[in-house]
């Protein structure tokens, strides 16, 4: 009985290598006769899903811009928002997880290697930027005494928080280009993965999903006004105004760093969070309990 055994096994054995031999030799045939694409087709076809989920791309195509435009409502313009919460910080962080689960949805809908990549890269980039970025709204929230936006503007009067916070400042700032995974940061969308989430968009659906990511790099550079630059402080020109140019100068000192600066790794990004960014997050956070005590 063994013996049978083993030789019915060896029998499936070379049977197998002549089938995929036979599928080799088919392949070469139809490419010397029909062309290489149908070749192509029959050894790689198999890896390939037809079927993404356009309800679940959609929702997360749709869902970036809108919550770009949620975080905006609670932002001062001048010395009104359109949304003043008395919790407007807990707010404008909110929107962020909203921001995490469009991305993924975005690309776990197109059912795609690289936009799947692309999606649990942001992911990884969230975990990593998040814990800092709270911790530097925490610390603006302290410094102010209140957890809304207009009181944090007016209590900048005699000196902007990013002079005696410029550690939680320069925190925001890398937290933000993670935020809107731009520059350094870009790495879910990346070159190296065929553009990461936007690899499989096209249309309508790009266009609105880049304009989401767009939206939240400009809604980042506004919040910072008024967390740490004073919100429409400034001589001659009215609030208004100074909140305009000093959102236009923190974007173009996002875009400089967009062009000049490289790709950061996420395990390496990750690492420097954790390691470096949130110790000097919680000691910044410290001198301002000590300050306001």
């Amino acid at each position: 009985m063994g013996e049978a055994a083993g030789l019915v096994g060896g029998v499936g054995e070379v049977a197998g290598l002549v089938g995929g031999l036979g599928v080799l030799v088919a392949a070469v045939a139809l490419s010397e006769r029909n062309g290489a694409g149908v070749a192509r087709g029959l050894v790689v076809g198999h890896r390939r899903t037809l079927l993404p989920d356009l309800p679940l791309t959609r929702l997360g195509v749709v869902t970036l811009p809108v919550v770009a435009v949620l975080a905006a409502l609670v932002l001062p313009v001048g010395e009104r928002a359109v949304l003043d919460l008395g919790v407007g910080i807990v707010w404008f962080n909110a929107m962020e997880v909203g921001a995490w689960a469009a991305v993924w949805l975005a690309g776990w809908g197109v059912n795609s290697v690289f936009p799947l990549v692309g999606g649990y890269r942001f992911v990884a980039q969230g975990l990593a930027y998040e814990l800092p970025h709270m911790f530097a709204l925490i610390t603006v929230a302290l410094g102010a005494g209140s957890l809304r936006f207009a009181d944090v503007v007016a209590a900048q009067r005699e000196l902007w928080f990013v002079v005696w916070m410029p550690v939680a400042f320069l925190v925001y700032l890398i937290s933000a280009l993670a935020m809107a995974f731009w520059g350094p940061m870009g790495e879910p969308a990346g070159a190296g993965i065929a553009g990461g989430v936007t690899a499989e968009l096209a249309g309508p659906d790009r266009l609105v999903f880049l304009a989401g990511r767009y939206a939240l790099l400009v809604v980042a550079a506004a919040a910072a006004v008024p967390l740490f630059l004073g919100g429409g402080a400034g001589p001659w020109l009215p609030a208004w105004a100074w909140t305009a140019v000093k959102t236009v100068a923190v974007l173009a000192l996002f875009a400089g760093i967009g062009r000049r600066v490289p790709a950061v790794r996420m395990d390496r990004f990750m690492t420097f969070a954790w390691m470096v960014l949130i110790p000097l997050s919680l000691l910044q956070l410290l001198v301002v309990g000590i300050v306001v005590m």
